[in-house]
């Protein structure tokens, strides 16, 4: 062993003496040969423990090449996955890591050495560790990474913050993403890089496609939004995520996801995305496959009141069946809130066709107390949804909108005018009746 040993350093030695010749010469590939070989000698040995020490030596002397030192990080990740252990793994890793650290042309080898540190973190169940780990890198500043890789990385920072529980910090990453990234169109043929560009690598094989990164992208923003049960938003998630042809195309995958946006659509609040979305999809011809959710949509667009008891009796079995399809249950909530737009609903139904209604008719009609009826009008009139007023000693309620002066000032002046126009006409017909009456006597 010992021989073995003597007989290691001593060649790595030679080629050391070869390196600085070729290295002093400014003999790119011949430096290169050199530094590569020292590394497969390591290697071959299985002495782990000199070929880190190798690699930092290299890195380190004096006046070395640029395209010298990238080879030797280049070359060392290859025996990343050929490490007998995990300890062995993550020294190489950290080695290769600080020798790379705060050079800009190795900068995609060091984000991939850190991803995979915090891949190898995580599945020993560190994950906070791996998510500092890999918000260490800002990809988003390296020109010379694809595209779909950049991508790639930052949905993984954002992964492991939603799996941390930081979702301040996974909104901040997500919105280094815009959407718009991926209604690229990848068939265009990729255009030649002019002289002085810099030139872009290609991905790696295991990256997924820009589509399929789309899906990882909304399915994360799903997670983010579900923890605030903003349900609007996961519902255009899931609405970007029906709109990729592969899913849309397959029932299989297509009519789950429209499931999903048609429960999301009913739990979300009244306003204009939501009106806009609900017509949108009740125009969507693979609705029909399923329609039963034909029907609630269309409860929703039609102005009549709903009868809760009626639609829960209805959807209750489809409600609790949702767990078992893609994205799983609704969210703990979900219930209550489907009562709660229904509510609203009827609520607004009402002050379309009533000027001035009592609170006990109200009441009546929304199958509620008293004191109920005037908690969600008031949340709504809070939350500028609706605009009312209440007579709280007389019970009624007022859905006429306030007018300020110049509204008022402007419907009498409207008035007068339309008014005076009447007048005008009156005369003229007067005056040429007289005048048919005058001629008939003449004759």
């Amino acid at each position: 062993m010992d021989d073995e040993s003597g007989s290691l350093e001593e060649r790595i030695d030679a080629l050391l003496n070869t390196e600085k010749q070729m290295r002093n010469l400014g003999d790119v590939s011949g430096t290169r040969k050199a530094v590569i070989e020292i590394l497969e000698l390591c290697f071959q040995a299985a002495q782990w423990k000199i070929l880190n020490e190798q690699i930092v030596l290299i890195s380190k002397r004096r006046g070395q090449l640029k395209q010298v030192g990238q080879a030797v990080v280049q070359h060392a990740m290859q025996y990343i996955d050929k490490t007998p252990n995990d300890d062995t793994k993550i020294e190489l890793i950290k080695t290769l890591n600080n020798v790379s650290s705060g050079k800009i042309y190795v900068e995609i080898e060091r984000a991939r050495l850190i991803k995979i540190l915090a891949k190898i973190k995580e599945e020993q169940g560190h994950i906070s560790e791996a998510a500092e780990l890999m918000q260490e890198i800002a990809v988003e500043t390296f020109g010379a990474m694809a595209k779909t890789e950049k991508i790639a990385f930052i949905l993984e920072q954002v992964r492991l913050c939603l799996d941390h529980g930081d979702y301040v910090r996974a909104q901040i990453l997500s919105r280094k993403i815009s959407p718009r990234v991926f209604e690229a169109n990848t068939s265009k043929e990729k255009k030649k890089p002019k002289e002085g560009d810099s030139i872009v690598e290609e991905a790696p094989a295991d990256i997924p496609s820009l589509l399929e990164l789309k899906r990882i992208y909304y399915q994360l923003m799903i997670r983010y939004h579900s923890h605030n049960n903003d349900y609007l938003e996961i519902c255009r998630c899931y609405k970007s995520i029906y709109e990729i042809p592969s899913v849309k195309e397959d029932p299989t995958q297509g009519i789950p996801v429209l499931r999903k946006i048609c429960w999301y659509l009913v739990l979300s609040p009244h306003d204009p995305m939501q009106s806009s979305l609900l017509n949108a999809t009740l125009e969507d011809r693979n609705l029909s496959e399923i329609p039963h959710f034909k029907v609630l949509l269309k409860q929703l667009v039609t102005m009549e009141v709903i009868q809760w008891a009626a639609l829960w009796a209805m959807f209750k079995d489809e409600f609790d069946n949702e767990k078992s399809f893609l994205g799983g249950s609704l969210g703990d909530k979900a219930a209550e809130d489907l009562k709660l737009r229904v509510i609203e609903h009827n609520i607004l139904v009402v002050s379309k066709y009533y000027s001035r209604i009592t609170l006990k008719r109200l009441a009546d009609l929304l199958s509620l107390t008293a004191q109920e009826a005037e908690k969600h009008l008031s949340d709504m009139v809070v939350s500028k949804a609706l605009i009312a007023k209440m007579d709280r000693p007389l019970g009624v309620i007022s859905f006429q909108t306030a007018k300020d002066s110049n509204e008022i000032l402007n419907s009498w002046s409207t008035n007068l005018e339309k008014l005076l126009d009447l007048v005008e006409k009156s005369c003229h017909q007067i005056h040429k009746e007289t005048m048919i009456h005058k001629l008939a006597l003449k004759a």
